[in-house]
This record gives structure tokens, C-alpha cells and sequence, in this order.
């Protein structure tokens, strides 16, 4: 026998949630939920790894931006994010002094449509937070540093600007994820920019004439940017992901990205965790282990032992690896790549040009 003796003790009150973690998380989902807070904490943490976050599923809404993704940003434990457009969008409401409220899920939801109420499973919240939310981005977007196509990240980073103003003028103690990461310089993509309400609000004001726009390409290029110069600089890369999606795939393709497109030589990913409650045996890449990402070269081989799939709900992992590793590791120095991206694009459009020749 070569694994770890299970030789539990009993619970007492006012354990750590490290102590809950090493000792009483010891098999079946539980285990590899205690595997995914080792291999963040004590690998992916480390000073040359650069840490990606992908975010799917209605997260924010629940208040976990400013609980869990603020706090791990500020801590420089996340580097660059995807996630749907929805997340950054729903996270906003609080940043411009909406509230949203939590109920029993068992509700009448004709009623609620007749009373004006927007429901996310057991949150709610009034009608009139969407179009306020919606008319405050238009005005932003109406500006005109954003009159032209770009990439999500810095059209995220320029609303982000006015989110955290607007926090600041409205004196709410509540951080938004797109504000805490334009000041870290983190940059936010999202990989189905038209599939949320920011990408709704941008397509009518493109019918009205304005000029401001997503660029997808250039998102490909510059996420797959932060990648190549992770390695190539001798360091390590690491995704943490939660739920799957689009977001999973936009942040493991910049691997093939690299590899296929490029022909440049690189081995995957070195870190893989992933919270799911998606099954993998219907095919779909939600529930794509990373044993299976090693055969499209999104993943190291060498580095299996470093990737770990949860199967629990996001809701529940989240809080307990955030607290976990703001409980085990000191802030990290931001990388602000944000601001490098210009610079990594360069070298990787250099290194790219030589293998055309």
C-alpha cells in the first residue's frame, strides 16, 4: 500500500479551513477537491508560474467576484482570466449600487415575469438593475477611446476604469472583478464576446453608428501571447478552471495555438484543475479530462501528475480553494500583463515570422 493511511480523528469546532482541507477532505470528490487546493497552493502559487483563471456558469451573480475572484487578484494569485461575458456583466450590478437577493428556488416564475422580476435559479433581482446596467455601459461605450475594434481584455480594462470610479463616487465598499483587474492590470477576455449583454449593448450602438468593436483574432494572439512568454521566459503555466465552456477551450487552445498554428515548439500546459459537474463520457468538452487534453497538446504529459478534475458544483469549490490559498501563500508581485501585451505579442509575432521562412 502506497497511498496515504486514512486514519481520521474527530471534527472539533474552530478548525482552520486549511485544517478542514488536509484533514477531513480525504476521498471521492472531497479528495480531489483537497488535491485542487494543494496543487494551486503549494505549485501553481510558486513565483514563475503564471496562473490563467477561467470563469463559466453564473458566479458572479451569487457575490463570488467580490468574495473570491477580487481577493485572488489583488493577491496576485491570477494573472489573466476568460470568462463569459455574462459573469462580467451580472458583476456589475452591485459595483453601480443595485442589490440582488437570494430566495427559496420553488417560485412562481410567471408571477415574477408579470412583477418585472429576473430570476437565476435562487437569486432575483428587479428588471430595472438590466436596463440601468445596460444604459450605464451604452454611455461608456458611447466615449470615444472606445471608438474602434479591440481586443475584450482592453475593452474590459478601459469599462473597468469607470466601474472602479463609479465605486469610488457612489462610496460602496463592494469591488468589482472588472475594476480589481484594471488595477492590477489583469487582463479579461471573453471568448463569446456577443454571446452576453455587453456584446447585446455593443451591436446596437454599432446600428447607430458608432464604431466601437470586439477584435477576435487578437484575442487569440495575445492569449496565446501570455503563454509563449510564460515559457519562453523559463517559467511554468497554470489554468484554473471553473465549470467549462467556451472559456475552458479559449484558455487551453492557446497551447495548439502555439504548437499547430505557429509551429513553434511547445509541450502544454504544466497545471491543469478543473471544478466541473459536466460528465465526460458524452464527448463534450466540458467534461474533457486533461488526460484527454494531453492528445490535442493542450496539456503537458510530463506534467499529469500536476492536473486534477473536481466533480462539484463551482459554488462550493471556489470559496474553500480561495480561502485555502490566501490561508497558505503570501501575496504574489502582479505581473500586470495587461500592460506587456504589445510586448508579448511582438515576440511571439517574431519568433512566429521565422518559422514562414
Amino acid at each position: 500500500m502506497h497511498g496515504r493511511r486514512l486514519d481520521p480523528v474527530p471534527i472539533t469546532g474552530g478548525i482552520g479551513v486549511d485544517t478542514l482541507v488536509d484533514e477531513f477532505f480525504l476521498s471521492y470528490n472531497a479528495g480531489r477537491l483537497r488535491e485542487a487546493c494543494h496543487i494551486f497552493a503549494d505549485k501553481m502559487l510558486d513565483a514563475d508560474v503564471t496562473v490563467g483563471l477561467t470563469i463559466s456558469g453564473a458566479l458572479t451573480p451569487t457575490g463570488l467576484g467580490y468574495a473570491a475572484f477580487v481577493p485572488l487578484v489583488e493577491a496576485g494569485f491570477v494573472d489573466w482570466i476568460v470568462s463569459t461575458g455574462a459573469n462580467i456583466y451580472h458583476d456589475m450590478h452591485r459595483s453601480l449600487g443595485f442589490s440582488l437577493y437570494g430566495i427559496p428556488p420553488q417560485v412562481d416564475d410567471v408571477a415574477l415575469r408579470r412583477d418585472s422580476i429576473i430570476r437565476i435559479y435562487d437569486i432575483v433581482f428587479d428588471a430595472d438593475v438590466l436596463f440601468k446596467t445596460d444604459d450605464f455601459v451604452s454611455e461608456v461605450l458611447k466615449s470615444d477611446e472606445f471608438q474602434k475594434r479591440m481586443s475584450t481584455a482592453e475593452l474590459h480594462w478601459r469599462l473597468g476604469r469607470y466601474v472602479r470610479e463609479r465605486e469610488k463616487l457612489l462610496k460602496t465598499s463592494y469591488r468589482s472583478v472588472l475594476g480589481a483587474a484594471y488595477e492590477a492590470g489583469v487582463p479579461i477576455y471573453t471568448s463569446s464576446p456577443g454571446d452576453s449583454s455587453l456584446g447585446m449593448g455593443l451591436a446596437s450602438l454599432r446600428l447607430q453608428g458608432f464604431e466601437v468593436g470586439f477584435d477576435p483574432e487578437l484575442d487569440v494572439n495575445e492569449t496565446a501571447a501570455i503563454v509563449y512568454d510564460a515559457k519562453r521566459s523559463g517559467g511554468k503555466s497554470g489554468v484554473l478552471i471553473l465549470g467549462g465552456g467556451s472559456p475552458k477551450n479559449f484558455a487551453l487552445q492557446t497551447e495548439p495555438q502555439i504548437q499547430e498554428i505557429y509551429k513553434l515548439a511547445e509541450k502544454g500546459h504544466d497545471f491543469f484543475i478543473q471544478v466541473t459537474d459536466a460528465r465526460v463520457d458524452t464527448g463534450g468538452l466540458s467534461g474533457a479530462t486533461s488526460q484527454e487534453a494531453v492528445t490535442w497538446g493542450k496539456i503537458d504529459p510530463e506534467q499529469l501528475p500536476d492536473t486534477v478534475v473536481c466533480y462539484t458544483d463551482s459554488t462550493i469549490a471556489l470559496p474553500i480553494m480561495a480561502a485555502y490559498a490566501l490561508t497558505k501563500r503570501q501575496p504574489r508581485a502582479l505581473r500586470r500583463l495587461y500592460d506587456r501585451r504589445g510586448e508579448m505579442l511582438s515576440r511571439l509575432a517574431s519568433d512566429f515570422s521565422k518559422t514562414q521562412k
